[in-house]
């Protein structure tokens, strides 16, 4: 684990305290303007609960690769994951990264003034005061390191997630070495990303996710690296790092 998440190290953001937690397998590095470690542990482990529980009572919701119906009934972060996931077209668990991540942003952003960034492997919560680069690392593709995408302050946060079929313990049906959705709601663009992730298998497909996630209102720019070959398109700017 601690070589998975030596990009950690790469994060710091002056000003900002970090820390982590962790619980079962969530994995939040945190930088906030003081330490809420002992709030962010009893909201994951909340979060976490109301997921679990719900999947208890309804069979599949874990193993499905599929939407499932939504359900006025379930708890608030179950509702983000399944709206995610009929949108994208995937299952609601594609969302499950990115919905933690806001869960937990979103009410450190409630507590406190200044910036927030909450990072769950790889899929990120930010509230920026000044810009930020956020580097893609994209599994064995030369690229990797290398391209950043620069992002300014805006209304509300912004979310940024990676998906990888070469990269990390997800599941993928493609061989994307990153797909990364950027947007204004971290449980769509996680599932964005996996959907997106699915259809990329050589370096000509690229051009086929980057229009699937063009289609997905609430995605406002997304990134795609297969091997050496990079496409993005939406209100973004890409820098060399």
């Amino acid at each position: 684990m601690a070589q998975v998440r030596s990009y950690r190290t790469l994060m710091k953001r002056k000003g900002l305290v970090p820390f982590t937690v962790r619980h079962k397998e969530t994995d939040l590095f945190i930088q906030a303007p003081r330490d809420f470690s002992r709030q962010v542990s009893a909201w994951v482990v909340e979060a976490r609960g109301a997921i679990e529980e719900y999947a208890r009572f309804h069979p599949g919701f874990i193993e499905s690769y599929v939407p499932l119906p939504t359900d006025p009934l379930a708890p608030a972060i179950v509702k983000r994951m399944l709206e995610a996931g009929d949108v994208a077209g995937v299952g609601p668990m594609a969302a499950v990264a990115g919905a933690i991540s806001e869960y937990v942003g979103s009410r450190i952003a409630e507590a406190c003034q200044g910036e927030v960034m909450v990072e769950n492997g790889g899929d990120l919560f930010l509230r920026l005061l000044s810009p930020v680069t956020v580097s893609i690392f994209a599994g064995k593709s030369p690229l990797s390191g290398k391209v950043g995408v620069k992002l300014t302050p805006g209304k509300g946060h912004v979310s940024v997630c990676t998906s990888s079929g070469t990269l990390g313990h997800s599941k993928s049906f493609g061989q994307a070495d990153a797909v990364t959705v950027i947007g204004g709601d971290c449980a769509l663009s996680d599932a964005a990303a996996t959907a997106a992730g699915n259809l990329v298998v050589r370096r000509k497909d690229i051009e086929k996710a980057l229009a699937f996630l063009k289609g997905i209102q609430g995605v406002t720019g997304a990134i795609v690296i297969k091997a050496d070959a990079i496409g993005a398109f939406g209100d973004l700017e890409l820098v060399p790092l």
